[in-house]
């Protein structure tokens, strides 16, 4: 009755819709206020209507007022309780005044109305009062119909015991037994109907028809209905769901997939949800039957009737902040981020005028309003959903109270304490559920299910839980089922160095020899610790044949062929030498004889000293008795110790056959010779029955009788080992059937045994129908009549089980069986089994849905087919699905498999047939439908399935949504990330959904190619944002990212910045977080930074990691290894160190050798020795290499032959007396051939360790003695035995010798020796004479080089280019000079090639007309300067065309471009692409550009406006020619991109001027901010060759850690004189090393050369001990080693190596003695030559000098005529001394003479004159000398002309080069008789010298020049001949030097502007010619130059100097050391007055 009352009332219950129903909000009690509008009613109307309202309003009032809890809607409320009379009457009334109403648009304004009413506003109007009170107070009869729909799903109260919450929604998914039973029986008969359809062609087309006509109009229809609702629910969305952005920031919040589903609708993501929601509709109202009780117990007996309701307290805590459906929302979107914000902006068509409304409605609101009305509207759909989804007050059991239906925010839905707990099958709650692995330890059995369930649902916690948990996993893996974990944990980002360190334990293998090794754990172990377990089966025979036990492990065994023969003791490199740890001999029990014979065999002294020297030891081993024998044996070995190795070893003593057969061979020998000797085995053993039946009466043999077999057998175990994998087959998977057969054949005993007697393996293999065959296979093996799968009978069974007791088949319905209990019912019950179960269909199903049990199915379906008869028609296997398919004539690609298995449900069927339809049907849909209603569909479904994500989360309901869209929404981001050019947006999308999309990925364990290609995304970011989106990333992300990136490296070519980024953001923020990420960064170490690497978390004591940057160190840059040594140090501090034990290095390992050296050198000499090894295989700094060599070499005076090899050319280091202690010994033939190696290498040593080592050796006294391969091991020590060794050498010993000669770096005159004596023997012009010489071609006369001919030289000229020292200038002027006197040289370009940098211009001008035509080729060779420029002068005239329509294939020839032609090659083409061209073009150029050419481009690029871009493109060499005062206005970034130009490209900046280069520094230091505080590593290390001259005010800042851990990098820097004064106090700081006293041999090899930078004051208070000869050199050494390098070469001018040279004369002196004798004092020491070479003469006292013997005299003294700094008075007594040993000047050869060098400046003029210089040789050596006077010049010129007797007009051009200064000698008379040409060949090299000349000379000198021969009219010379001529340009008359235009100008050197005096300087340069100077032109002026001139020319002078200042500032690299403040005004007012006051310092800026 109840039901019939309450359903009479549907007109009230529609009204009530309409205007919706508020439950349990507050009402508002306002006074009714009218909405004033325009109407067309007369006032009286108004009035009229205002008072019905009133009317209404107050009636419906006094009805609810009859019920006091009406509102509240308690269960009291009934329907009898109503009156529904009233009700109508209200209703019929109401209906009267709303008729007016709809006239006045109050649908229109509705929505605002309601914003108004929800917004709890006051002043709503009369309308909004009466909507209120309608929905408040007439909505009781739809709540009570609702409430009584509710009350009827309840059950009786047994039924309702569940716990579940009874709503109506579940009631309805659930269903009762009765429903379900009628639903059944209709989807039956519907299937029947369907099946039995006579479907035609025609019908189906007719229907089909009908279909695309109905899907067409219905959907056209729909989509016009459902904009405006669509609209709604977007915009309430929009609001509910904050969907994260970054708007500026660099950090977002994760969203979550509701989010991102939101943000792709936005965003216009086509999500493809169509199938998804499909499959989740279907999923619910077509559910599979299945049990729920995946794990059968005690507490699930019944299958539960309701999907897996998730706790509501879990809901809460997790999801609070996101939870769509929750109403006191706090962190709503704002208007902007909705659908609104278009719609207001007008920016959408089609929107609505109610939606419009809306919008404005909602913008009016404030932010607490639009909460309101949030809130207020939540209530509103949780009153409407609450009766569906919560539980009726009706169904309370027991004294549980009903909840209520509108839950507050603050209360829970209280669960019947009386329901059972249930588990419930649900992936998503596993930790609800049994995934419990604290659990799993205390639980005796663990399912195999279960765990393969957890390992793909909770993969994170399963790794750290499981996989980390070495016992459980043990545990997990005595169930064979669970041996896939061995792959899982290795796969799973788990620590693989843990898990070999847990399983791959070989010696517990080898000690359990009957616990057989399973191949699963072999194949992990191998997979991942395979190169050592390889070498221990190969090397350790008794491994290899526990191994090979297991025949199933044979498809494992290595190719060990490949393996060097290991001894005869297992594996001497591993485990061989653990059998011989003798300190690890702890149970004497567990060593056998076998052992002690073998350990004595290989290893006799070893044993000696450990076991027989110890007494205890060794009765403890005699306490045997089957040692009694060793006593023995160690009486002897002590009497005799064993001094010799063993003998090497040999397989053939071990394996020797023929004594097999007679006595009891061990079983260890047997496996040795079978792996390593084969052939020789199967010979003597397999083919020997009676060696073969003596091997086998030992059990340990068993595994010959395997081997032993024939090729074919040998064959089938290889096939068996690949192919037979029998271990697999016992897990479900799928085996092809030719490779069963195959097995069945071969391998047919092993075959039966574990496939047709295994119940389980032949099921598995029977899943695969192709494999039936089985049936009648294994029939044949079973018994008669048993099918197969093994007995039929029952009542059998193994001991303990009885099938008719556990065998419950009937219970299985309710409660499936384990795996266990399964498969012993089908062993040992297997007719009943098959009777009970296979007819079963709903169990069939059951039991196919569980892996463990799959297997059910297809052997019943195999088992119907075997058992029945051949009448059995084929209508038994027919699919209904595949039948209906078929008939409906439907295309479907889904898998029919579950389907057609034996027990599918009908609701399979159905929704088989529903997805087939719906596929059939999309095919035709894109024809059907406009992309409108595509469009409107699309974002239907995608807000369909928010929505049901959104009830998932509020009602703890699985609805499946997560699971059937993940695929979806993984290929739609991923497709749209492939379409997407939006670099913003892709960002958005990885950086704040990137976990969510992770967690999607993560449901399989199989990673999809779309899910790669999420993560492939990664690497597409913009390095600008790389950092934030890594930063926000999941753990499980950046996994990810590392395993696709170590899998694609190679293809992905990240640039170094990007991965030095992506390296850092993961130290940074994910590995603080995780350490075990460690390994998995790996293959980024690398690309860490030192900073990155520096702050890397507290990680040194994981094992772990230690071991993998142990392994990655060799592939990283030194300084990354360092930075890795820095970080270790922290946990390795020296006073660890020193009490580290004596393994210490290795147990550490590659690290320890990167420590700082404050550490490092705490190692003590054992711990080195222990380690060296270790040591060796790393880089060692030299610091480290001589700290190992003096610390072991210093502290062991008994280091063996073998020591000395380990150490190898460490030894070098060493200091030479403590290498001599070993003199006579083995161990000194090792020493000498190391340090042999190191003289070859060319390495410097002490003259001392070389002498003593190699030198002082009785055969070298005695050359002719030497064979020439003796004399070829010494090739590289002949420079240093001097030229009086080599002039005792036969020429009959040097041709053999030749080859080991040719790249030996002789000095002149020794190669001229070696020459003299070759070609006496044979003569230059043979063929190939030249080439073989190599070096030695310094030695060539000049005068032999110009007889031979142009195909000789041509033939030659590229093979004597190569090789170092080249070319002499006379003899490369003779060469080039003779060459290009041939036409035919513009063909012979390739071979003159290496001498065209000093190729006479001259002789390159008549040849350009002819090389501009042969361009090609020309453009290709390294011109110099005025070469390109003349020949592109050519191009110019001949080819202008060529110039302006491809100027870039000029080539080489691109550098002698005119500065109006560059102009014209910009300006024609503006664009800064072109403009980038040419300048990459003149980048490439092979020689600097000139200055010229610089300053044009600088001069015309600055005029572009962006020229700020091209600062990188412009080149160091081009930007740093730019003056300061341009440089200083560049910006940060400017001046950061100037600044790793410099750095990328040092020499430039090397090069400049002092004050420019710290003028330079100074800006970019003040632009960069480095002046305050510190001055850091970082920002050292970032100036790079700059950061030495900044200020010393930032100088003296520096940190002092840094200082002291990087002095071997700092010492390669260049230092002025105050930054040195500045080393040298922060050396004795107490930071860095303290005071000198306090310093030992450690400090000064890590002080090294800067010890040179102390004063003389600190230098006499070092120890004199310390300061030994060695150390002295070692000094030397390393200073000139650094003067000969990039930096030092370049880094002092001639008076700071004066200087400083006087501060290492000063250390030699003082500590060798020479300053503290008497006058009549002998001699300290007398030098030899060899340590003259490794210091330098002028260091020593003359008298010292003059002391040498005359042999070592003779040997040296090339070098001293060679030193710069010998003084005056030293050379005057050695020249006494050459006059002693060779007699009269007169009488000197031209060996003596061209090895006098400077010396022959003390020579007198008249003994000049005397000198013979007939060779060009000794004239070059005499004209090399700067310092002659005029008298002497005029001498020496005199000298040559009598010599050679030629006159100065004989003199040919190589000859001139000769004499250089000499050239000055000559009168002007004599001058102007020179011949022209040959004067003007030798210009190139004569320009380059600063020559003494008179002016009278130099203007004749240049009168030659302007010869019509040589370069013609000075008017018609251009810049090239102004360059080629150098410094004789100050020889230019003052009428020609005065008319001198700009392209000439520009060519005059620096040096000759210098040259010219001042009085003729400030005479001929106009100020309008200063003004095109230079600036090194400029700066070249001297003061007295300065001083001459007047005030306009001094002026321009200036302008030069500073362009674009307000004042001139001169800084012309006049430098005297200042250190420049930081003060503007300083520095301009201390560089004015250097330049009024130049010689006044101390008036310079105090301070500075």
């Amino acid at each position: 009755m109840r039901t019939l009352t309450m359903w009479s009332t549907p007109a009230a219950c529609m009204m009530c819709i309409l205007f919706g129903i508020i439950c349990d909000v507050k009402q508002v009690c306002s006074q009714p206020k009218l909405i004033q509008r325009e109407t067309d009613q007369n006032p009286d109307g108004i009035t009229k209507l205002k008072e019905d309202i009133h009317t209404v309003i107050n009636q419906i009032h006094s009805l609810s007022s009859e019920n006091e809890n009406t509102r509240t809607l308690s269960s009291s409320f009934t329907v009898e309780s109503v009156d529904l009379n009233a009700y109508f009457g209200v209703l019929g009334n109401l209906y009267g005044v709303f008729q007016p109403l709809m006239r006045e648009r109050f649908f229109d304004d509705l929505p605002k109305m309601l914003v108004c009413i929800l917004s709890g506003r006051q002043d709503c109007g009369l309308e909004a009062e009466l909507t209120k009170t309608v929905s408040l107070e007439l909505g009781k009869p739809l709540l009570m119909l609702m409430s009584s729909l509710r009350s009827q799903t309840c059950t009786t109260q047994d039924d309702g015991a569940d716990g579940k919450s009874n709503s109506f929604l579940r009631a309805y998914l659930r269903m009762g037994e009765s429903t379900a039973a009628t639903l059944n029986g209709f989807q039956q008969m519907f299937l029947k109907i369907l099946s039995s359809l006579p479907l035609s062609g025609k019908l189906m087309t007719a229907l089909s028809d009908v279909v695309d006509n109905a899907v067409k109009y219905v959907s056209a229809f729909m989509a016009t209905v459902l904009q405006v609702p669509m609209d709604y629910i977007k915009i309430a969305l929009q609001f509910g769901i904050r969907i994260p952005s970054l708007k500026g920031k660099e950090t977002c919040e994760q969203g979550d997939l509701k989010q991102l589903i939101m943000w792709g609708i936005k965003h216009n993501v086509s999500w493809s949800f169509g199938n998804s929601i499909i499959d989740i509709l279907l999923e619910t109202f077509l559910a599979s039957e299945q049990s729920l009780c995946t794990y059968p117990g005690p507490e699930c007996q019944s299958s539960p009737s309701a999907p897996f309701q998730r706790s509501v307290q879990e809901a809460d805590t997790d999801n609070s902040h996101y939870m769509l459906l929750k109403c006191d929302r706090r962190n709503l979107a704002g208007l902007n981020d909705t659908l609104c914000a278009e719609i207001l902006a007008g920016s959408r068509e089609g929107s609505s005028t109610s939606v419009l409304t809306l919008c404005q409605a909602l913008s009016s609101l404030s932010a607490m309003q639009m909460e309101q009305v949030w809130s207020n509207m939540c209530y509103v759909i949780q009153a409407l959903v609450s009766p569906l989804v919560s539980r009726s007050s009706d169904c309370s059991v027991g004294d549980t109270k009903p909840s209520p239906a509108v839950t507050s925010p603050s209360q829970t839905l209280p669960l019947p304490r009386s329901a059972p707990h249930r588990i419930a099958r649900e992936a998503s709650n596993l930790k609800q559920l049994a995934c419990n692995y604290k659990n799993w330890l205390q639980d005796e059995v663990v399912d195999a299910v279960l765990v393969s369930l957890c390992s793909d649902n909770e993969r994170e916690p399963f790794v750290k839980q499981v996989c980390h948990n070495a016992l459980l996993m043990r545990k997990l893996l005595s169930d064979q089922m669970n041996t896939w974990l061995y792959g899982y944990c290795a796969n799973a980002s788990a620590d693989p160095e843990y898990m070999v360190s847990q399983f791959c334990v070989y010696e517990e293998w080898i000690d359990k020899p009957s616990v057989p090794v399973d191949p699963s754990l072999l194949e992990f172990c191998m997979n991942l610790d395979g190169p050592r377990l390889t070498t221990l089966i190969c090397e350790h025979n008794r491994f290899f044949m526990l191994l090979l036990s297991n025949p199933e492990n044979m498809r494992f065994m290595p190719n060990c062929s490949n393996l060097v023969s290991p001894p005869p003791i297992p594996g001497l490199d591993s485990l061989m030498l653990d059998s011989c740890r003798y300190s690890e001999w702890h149970d004497v029990m567990q060593i056998t004889t076998d052992v002690l014979s073998k350990c004595i065999l290989r290893d006799p002294r070893g044993f000696t000293r450990e076991v027989c020297s110890n007494k205890t030891f060794l009765n403890s081993l005699l306490s045997k008795k089957e040692n009694s024998w060793l006593g023995s044996h160690c009486n002897t070995s002590l009497t005799s110790p064993p001094t010799e190795a063993p003998k090497p070893f040999s397989i053939a003593d071990w394996c020797d056959y023929h004594t097999w057969g007679e006595r009891q061979v061990d079983d260890s020998v047997v496996g040795l010779c079978w792996q390593y000797d084969k052939l020789a085995f199967q010979k003597n053993v397999c083919c020997k029955a009676s060696v073969f039946e003596k091997l086998l009466q030992d059990p340990q043999n068993k595994w010959v009788k395997s081997v032993c077999a024939d090729l074919k057998e040998i064959e089938e175990i290889e096939v068996l080992r690949q192919v037979c994998k029998y271990s697999d087959w016992t897990r479900p998977i799928i085996v092809d059937m030719t490779e069963l057969a195959l097995c069945a054949e071969i391998d047919p005993l092993n075959f039966t045994s574990k496939v047709c007697s295994n119940e389980t393996v032949l099921q598995n293999l029977l899943a695969n129908q192709d494999n039936t065959w089985l049936i009648q296979h294994c029939a044949n093996y079973s018994k008669p009549g048993t099918s197969p799968g093994g007995g039929g009978g029952q009542g059998g069974g193994v001991m303990g089980f009885n099938p008719a007791e556990q065998c419950q088949y009937s219970s299985w319905s309710v409660s499936l069986p384990d795996a266990a209990l399964l498969t012993l019912c089908w062993e040992h019950d297997q007719t009943k089994f098959v009777s009970s179960i296979c007819p079963n269909p709903g169990l069939l199903f059951l039991l196919a849905r569980e892996l463990s049990s799959k297997w059910v199915s297809t052997m019943c379906a195999t088992y119907t087919n075997y058992t029945s008869t051949n009448n059995t028609t084929a209508e038994h296997n027919v699919c209904l699905a595949k039948k209906l398919v078929r008939q409906f004539n439907w295309t479907c690609s889904a898998d029919f498999t579950s389907v057609c298995q034996p027990g599918a449900s009908q609701n399979m069927v159905l929704q088989m047939m529903v997805r087939c339809w719906v596929e059939s049907l999309r095919s035709r849909v894109g024809d059907l439908l406009t992309p409108p209603v595509v469009t409107m569909m699309e974002q239907g479904v995608s807000t369909t399935v928010v929505i049901l994500l959104a009830l998932e989360e509020v009602q703890n309901t699985s609805l499946h949504v997560t699971e059937n869209i993940r695929l979806s929404v993984l290929s739609s981001v991923a497709r749209y990330l492939e379409q997407e050019n939006d670099l913003d947006k892709k960002r958005v999308l990885l950086q704040c959904f990137g976990r969510v999309l992770t967690s999607l990925m993560q449901t399989a364990r199989d990673v999809t190619s779309d899910e790669f290609f999420i993560i492939k995304e990664y690497f597409s970011i913009p390095l600008s944002s790389l950092r934030s989106v890594l930063s926000a990333a999941h753990i499980t992300t950046v996994r990810l990212i590392l395993q696709y990136y170590s899998r694609n490296k190679d293809t992905l070519q990240l640039p170094d910045n990007y991965l030095s980024t992506m390296v850092s953001v993961l130290f940074q923020t994910h590995l603080v977080k995780d350490g075990s990420l460690f390994p998995e960064l790996a293959p980024l170490l690398a690309a860490a930074s030192p900073a990155d690497i520096h702050a890397l978390p507290s990680l040194q004591n994981n094992a772990n990691v230690r071991e993998t940057i142990n392994r990655y160190l060799g592939s990283m840059s030194l300084d990354r290894r360092r930075a890795f040594g820095l970080w270790y140090s922290k946990v390795l501090p020296p006073s660890k160190i020193t009490r580290g034990h004596q393994s210490l290095i290795r147990d550490t390992g590659n690290l320890i050798t990167y420590l700082p050296f404050h550490n490092f050198q705490h190692l003590s000499p054992a711990q080195l020795l222990d380690g060296l090894d270790v040591l060796q295989r790393n880089t060692l700094s030299p610091l480290k290499q001589e700290f190992i060599a003096q610390s072991l070499i210093g502290t062991y005076r008994n280091l063996t032959a073998q020591d000395f090899t380990r150490l190898g050319n460490l030894s070098c280091l060493a200091d030479s007396k403590d290498l001599l202690v070993y003199k006579g010994t083995k161990a000194f033939r090792v020493i000498q051939e190391f340090v042999m190696n190191c003289t070859r290498e060319g390495r410097s040593l002490p003259s001392h360790l070389t002498s003593s080592v190699l030198l002082n050796s009785t055969e070298l006294s005695v050359p002719t003695s030497l064979s020439p391969d003796r004399l070829a091991e010494l090739a590289h020590l002949l420079p240093s035995l001097g030229v009086t060794f080599l002039q005792r050498l036969t020429s009959s010993q040097l041709p053999a010798v030749l080859p080991a000669l040719d790249s030996v770096p002789f000095s002149p005159e020794q190669a001229s020796i070696i020459v003299d004596k070759l070609s006496s023997s044979n003569t230059l012009s043979t063929p190939g004479r030249l080439e073989e010489l190599g070096s030695l071609v310094v030695g060539v006369k000049t005068e032999a080089l110009l007889t031979l001919t142009s195909d000789k030289l041509l033939s030659s000229l590229p093979a004597m280019a190569q090789h170092t020292p080249g070319f002499s200038p006379p003899q490369a002027n003779a060469i080039s000079a003779k060459l290009w006197g041939f036409p035919e040289v513009v063909g012979w370009l390739d071979d003159v090639e290496p001498l065209l940098y000093c190729t006479p211009l001259l002789s390159i001008l008549p040849r350009t007309h002819q090389l501009v035509n042969n361009i090609t080729t020309a453009s290709t060779k390294p011109w110099n300067t005025q070469q390109a420029k003349a020949i592109f002068k050519e191009v110019l005239g001949t080819k202008p065309n060529l110039i302006k329509q491809d100027f870039l294939s000029l080539g080489t020839v691109g550098q002698g471009v005119s500065c109006k032609a560059l102009q014209e090659r910009f300006r024609a083409d503006p664009l800064p692409l072109s403009v980038r061209r040419i300048l990459a073009f003149l980048r490439q150029q092979p020689s600097p550009l000139h200055t010229s050419l610089k300053k044009c481009v600088i001069d015309e690029l600055y005029q572009f406006e962006f020229f700020s871009q091209l600062l990188e493109d412009l080149g160091a060499e081009i930007a740093l020619s730019m003056p300061v005062s341009t440089i200083k206005k560049f910006s940060t970034d400017m001046m950061d991109t100037l600044r790793k130009i410099i750095i990328k490209d040092l020499h430039q900046f090397i090069v400049l001027s002092r004050t420019k280069q710290e003028l330079l520094v100074d800006k970019m230091v003040q632009r960069m901010g480095m002046y305050t505080g510190v001055f850091t590593e970082e920002e050292f290390r970032s100036l790079g060759i700059m950061a030495t001259f900044v200020v010393d005010e930032v100088f003296v800042q520096l940190d002092r850690s840094f200082f002291t851990d990087n002095l071997d990098f700092l010492r390669g820097l260049c230092y002025s004189s105050s930054k040195m004064d500045i080393v040298a106090s922060i050396l004795q700081e107490p930071a860095a090393f303290g005071p000198v006293q306090s310093w030992n041999q450690t400090t000064l090899s890590q002080v090294d050369r800067f010890l040179f930078f102390l004063p003389e004051e600190r230098l006499q208070k070092i120890s004199p001990e310390l300061m030994t000869v060695g150390r002295i050199e070692k000094l030397f050494m390393s200073q000139r080693q650094w003067e000969h390098g990039d930096v030092g070469i370049h880094c002092l001018d001639k008076n700071e190596r004066r200087r400083f040279f006087e501060k290492q004369q000063f250390v030699l002196q003082y500590f060798l003695g020479f300053l503290k004798i008497k006058p009549l004092s002998p001699t300290p020491m007398v030098p030899t030559c060899e340590i003259l070479h490794t210091t330098a003469p002028s260091a020593w006292t003359s008298k010292s000098l003059t002391s040498m013997s005359s042999s070592a005299f003779s040997n040296c003294l090339e070098l001293i005529g060679q030193d710069p700094f010998l003084a005056s008075y030293q050379r005057s007594q050695v020249v006494k001394k050459v006059k002693e040993t060779y007699g009269p000047v007169s009488s000197y050869s031209q060996s003596v003479i061209s090895q006098l060098g400077g010396l022959a400046v003390e020579l007198s003029v008249e003994e000049l004159t005397t000198l013979r210089l007939t060779d060009r040789r000794s004239i070059a050596s005499m004209g090399a000398v700067s310092a002659w006077s005029n008298r002497q010049l005029a001498a020496l010129f005199t000298a040559v002309l009598n010599s050679t007797k030629q006159s100065p007009s004989q003199l040919d051009s190589s000859t001139l080069v000769a004499m250089g200064y000499i050239v000055c000698g000559a009168k002007t008379t004599e001058m102007n008789t020179f011949n022209a040409v040959e004067f003007s060949k030798a210009v190139l090299w004569l320009g380059q010298l600063r020559l003494s000349c008179s002016e009278e000379q130099l203007l004749a000198l240049v009168g030659l020049l302007t010869h019509s021969l040589a370069f013609g009219l000075m008017s018609s010379w251009g810049t090239d001949v102004f360059i080629e001529i150098g410094v004789l340009a100050a020889g230019i008359s003052d009428m020609a030097m005065s008319s001198l235009v700009k392209e000439q100008i520009e060519g005059i050197t620096p040096v000759a502007i210098s040259m010219i005096s001042p009085k003729r300087f400030a005479a001929v340069f106009r100020q309008q010619q200063i003004s095109m100077f230079s600036y090194e032109q400029a700066a070249a002026v001297t003061g007295e130059q300065l001083s001459a001139l007047s005030d306009v020319q001094k002026t321009a002078l200036a302008m030069v100097l500073t362009p674009w200042e307000d004042r001139p500032v001169d800084f012309r690299g006049k430098s005297l050391g200042l250190a420049l403040s930081h003060s503007p005004l300083c520095l301009i007012v201390g560089l004015l007055i250097l330049l009024i006051i130049p010689r006044y310092p101390d008036l310079i800026c105090p301070g500075t």
